[in-house]
C-alpha cells in the first residue's frame, strides 16, 4: 500500500484535532464544573492529564494530537510543524474546546435549579487575575505563570517526541503527567490555561470578566510556546537539520 493511501487526509487530521479538544475541554472542564468540590484540585488536574493522554493515544496518530494552539505553534517554531497547516489546526481546536463547553451547558439546562446559572455566575472554569484568581493572584503573576508553564510544557513535548532521542510509545504517559503537573502548581493562580482554546471554551460561558480577561490567555501561552520552540531548536538540534515529528503520539 502506498504512503499517500495511508496517510490521513487534511479533514482526517482537523476532525481528530477537534475531537481531541473536545474530549479535553469537555472531560476536565466537566469535572471542575460538576465534580470539582468533590474531587478537589487534584481531581481536576488527573483529569486534564487523563483526557490528554486518552485524546493522545486515541487521535494523535492521525494528526499528532496537538489539541492546543500553543502547541502548534511550539511545534512550528522549533520546525517539528509547517506553518501553513497552523491555521487551520487551531481552528479546529478551537471549535472542538467550544463544543466540549457548550455541551456542559446543554447538560446543565437540565441539572439541579440554578447549577447553571450559578456555574456562569462564578465563571464557567474561566481562566482570570486579581478577583477572577482562586487565589488571589495579580495580572503579573498569571503572566510569568502563563509563560513559564507553557514553555515547560512545549519542551517536555518537544523532548519525548524526538524520533531519535524520543520514547513514543511512552509519550503521551509524560505529556499527560506533566499537564497534571502543571495544574496541579498553576490552578490557585489563574485557574491554569496553557491552552487558548481551553480558554476560549470557557470564556464563552464564563461572562464579561471573563471575556475581558481573555487576552491575556492568549497571548502569553502563545508567548511561551514560542519560547520553547526556538529554544529547543536552537539548544537540542543540530543546525539545519530539523526531523519531522514521528507518525505516533507525538504530541498532545
Amino acid at each position: 500500500m502506498s504512503d499517500a493511501a495511508t496517510t490521513p487526509s487534511t479533514a482526517t487530521k482537523l476532525v481528530a484535532e477537534a475531537l481531541g479538544t473536545f474530549l479535553l475541554v469537555f472531560g476536565a472542564i466537566g469535572t471542575a464544573l460538576v465534580a470539582g468540590e468533590v474531587v478537589g484540585v487534584l481531581g481536576i488536574s488527573l483529569a486534564f492529564g487523563l483526557t490528554i493522554l486518552a485524546g493522545i493515544y486515541a487521535w494523535g496518530p492521525i494528526s499528532g494530537g496537538h489539541f492546543n494552539p500553543a502547541v502548534t505553534v511550539g511545534l512550528a517554531a522549533a520546525g517539528r510543524f509547517a506553518w501553513k497547516d497552523a491555521p487551520g489546526y487551531i481552528i479546529a481546536q478551537i471549535i472542538g474546546g467550544a463544543l466540549g463547553t457548550t455541551l456542559i451547558v446543554l447538560i446543565g439546562l437540565f441539572g439541579p435549579e440554578g447549577w447553571l446559572t450559578a456555574a456562569q455566575d462564578g465563571g464557567f472554569a474561566s481562566n482570570g487575575f486579581g478577583g477572577a484568581s482562586p487565589g488571589g493572584f495579580g495580572l503579573g503573576a498569571a503572566i510569568i505563570a502563563e509563560i513559564l508553564f507553557t514553555a515547560i510544557f512545549v519542551l517536555i513535548i518537544l523532548g519525548v517526541t524526538h524520533p531519535q532521542r524520543g520514547t513514543a510509545g511512552f509519550a503521551g504517559i509524560a505529556i499527560g503527567l506533566t499537564l497534571t503537573l502543571i495544574h496541579l502548581a498553576s490552578i490557585p493562580i489563574a485557574n491554569t490555561s496553557v491552552n487558548p482554546a481551553r480558554s476560549i471554551a470557557t470564556a464563552l460561558y464564563g461572562g464579561g470578566e471573563a471575556l475581558l480577561q481573555l487576552w491575556v490567555f492568549l497571548v502569553f501561552p502563545i508567548v511561551g510556546a514560542l519560547v520553547a520552540g526556538l529554544l529547543h531548536r536552537a539548544l537540542f538540534e543540530p543546525k539545519g537539520s530539523v526531523p519531522p515529528a514521528p507518525k505516533e503520539a507525538r504530541v498532545t
